[in-house]
């Protein structure tokens, strides 16, 4: 496709070509006040060249490019264009993985369909269900929603009839590589019988290729499938690092690595990714105590903490962001400098997404890694998916074995202080709520699991004496042959 082509070539209405030249404009404002690159507003990005003129056509549409390259818009824009020609009831669904995604998503189509007085509703998990019950029977334009494990759009499709999905014109997965890979089928398989069989059918995703036959099975044949010829699945903006470090000194490093980069950059955004929500707390309530003020995003904490830690990081008021994956798939910070790995993600896959929270649209970033010995063969897998050999980013040794003393102990009074909280507790509520709507007993499986771990205790002793025993006879067999 013609690569000078704009937003009017595309056939986009002209009232969404002012749009998007306003947007622009302000983005250009903030360019020159921030110091920053925007693009994607100003004139199309290829994804949005490729794919709208067919989604304005009818077509389904796969679309696969790299993150920060403007999806959300490809699929957006044709949206709303129908949307004005023909304006009623619940017109297209978003479903997206992770709920602060959905906000986002919301976000860009509350802004680019000002004009339209657009009614959008977002339902998400977390948040009250009545409310979102209220929203859904006004009859919103765009529902963006999760397909969620607790409170989800599943659940209000299941528990009232005021509103219907029946008369959508557009289904649109974001991220539906994540979406299909099976932890959702249930949630999805309940939203997919509420609605209509002829419709468009809109995928996108930044790695979306070992999900492509599934892909292929949901929408129609003649599907128009789009994905950016490159060589690199990461973007080239993007300087890419690693810090080798031992495994039980790995927090010490981390803290170091923040210091050399603050050593160079003071005032640079970093968001610090890790694997689990507990280590995620862990990291942050360790880095305030070191000096380095920070806000947590992870699965543990109430829905508007969550977006409370986002808003504060996204608007620059705190400069770290420790998140575990909810935060890895499009959001779109744009003054992330830097994006550290505090635990290298096993997938592939999780790391082109972690690190495409930097670099986006143009703009230069930094992913670093740390990495213990245990992952080279990570690295090697993850080099081997993106084209591409880590180089070393070089930090001082003797400085990490002046504060690894200092952070490691930082780290247990964390840990000592978060025994005495309730952290866990939202985990014990959620996993009894799922147990209820499996039309089980949470008493009786939890005595069940509890049983099950008592005889695994069992087992297990029983078989360490037995080796025991073992050990034993072949140590006595041994003395007797050494004396004859």
């Amino acid at each position: 496709m013609d690569e000078s082509k704009t937003f009017t070539d595309l056939g986009l209405s002209p009232w969404l070509v002012r749009q998007c030249d306003l947007l622009g404009n302000c983005l250009c404002v903030l360019q020159t006040i921030f110091l920053c690159h925007y693009a994607g507003m100003k004139c199309p990005t290829p994804i949005q060249k490729n794919c709208i003129p067919r989604i304005l056509n009818g077509e389904d549409c796969i679309g696969c490019a790299k993150t920060g390259s403007g999806k959300t818009l490809a699929f957006a824009l044709p949206m709303l264009n129908k949307l004005s020609e023909d304006p009623y009831g619940i017109f297209g669904l978003v479903l997206t993985p992770t709920r602060e995604l959905a906000y986002q998503i919301g976000d860009q189509f509350a802004v680019m369909g000002k004009t339209l007085n657009l009614r959008m509703s977002v339902i998400v998990g977390g948040m009250d269900m009545v409310v979102q019950g209220q929203e859904l029977s006004r009859k919103p334009h765009i529902v963006v929603a999760t397909p969620g494990r607790h409170v989800k759009l599943a659940d209000h499709l299941e528990s009232c009839d005021t509103f219907s999905l029946k008369k959508i014109k557009y289904l649109v997965l974001d991220e539906a590589d994540r979406l299909l890979e099976g932890r959702f089928d249930h949630q999805l398989k309940t939203i997919f019988e509420c609605i209509p069989e002829k419709r468009q059918t809109l995928l996108f995703s930044a790695t979306l290729s070992d999900s492509l036959d599934r892909v292929k099975a949901i929408a129609d044949e003649k599907v128009f499938i789009w994905s950016e010829p490159v060589e690199v699945a990461t973007v080239d903006q993007l300087t890419q690092s690693y810090v080798l470090c031992p495994p039980l000194v790995r927090d010490g490093y981390l803290v170091e690595t923040i210091r050399t980069y603050r050593s160079q950059d003071e005032d640079g955004s970093i968001m610090i990714f890790t694997d689990t929500c507990k280590n995620c707390q862990l990291l942050s309530m360790t880095l305030n105590e070191v000096g380095f003020e920070n806000v947590a995003l992870h699965a543990m904490e109430r829905q508007r903490e969550r977006l409370a830690s986002l808003a504060k990081f996204k608007s620059n008021v705190v400069k770290i962001l420790i998140a575990t994956d909810v935060a890895s798939r499009g959001l779109d910070i744009p003054a992330v400098q830097l994006v550290l790995n505090h635990i290298l993600p096993n997938s592939p896959k999780d790391y082109i997404h972690r690190v495409g929270r930097t670099a986006r649209a143009g703009r230069g970033g930094l992913a670093v890694s740390l990495i213990t010995p245990h992952d080279i063969k990570i690295l090697q897998a993850i080099e081997e998916a993106i084209n591409l050999k880590l180089t070393e980013y070089k930090i001082d040794d003797k400085e990490v074995a002046k504060i690894v003393t200092q952070v490691s102990v930082t780290k247990r009074e964390a840990e000592i202080k978060l025994d005495d909280t309730d952290f866990y507790e939202k985990k014990a509520i959620n996993k009894r709520k799922k147990l209820i709507l499996e039309g089980k007993d949470p008493d009786e499986e939890e005595a069940r699991l509890e049983a099950q771990k008592k005889m695994k205790r069992k087992l297990a002793k029983k078989k360490a004496k037995e080796n025991a025993k073992k050990r034993k006879a072949i140590k006595s067999i041994q003395e007797d042959d050494d004396s004859d």
